[in-house]
């Protein structure tokens, strides 16, 4: 095996299986939400998206579920 390859003549081309990988959606996400996310990418380097979609993915793999509760206003009268 040689120790250095000349690869600036190879041919570029799309990953073909990249498709198959990643499914594009549009989705509305709050702002302070993205702005993390986006702070976050400059901190690491990565792109936000990807940041995105690893941290998803995460929750995924480990089962997480969203906690969902919402704060029911009792009735009081002030009269």
């Amino acid at each position: 095996m040689r120790k250095e390859y000349d690869l600036s003549k190879m041919k570029w081309r799309r990953n073909p299986y990249i498709a198959r990988l990643k499914q594009q959606v549009t989705i509305r996400l709050r702002r302070d939400t993205v702005r993390y996310f986006k702070e976050l990418a400059r901190e690491t380097g990565m792109k936000y998206q990807n940041l995105i979609d690893l941290y998803l993915a995460d929750c995924v793999e480990s089962g997480r579920r969203p906690t969902l509760a919402w704060d029911v206003p009792t009735e009081t009268s002030s009269r």
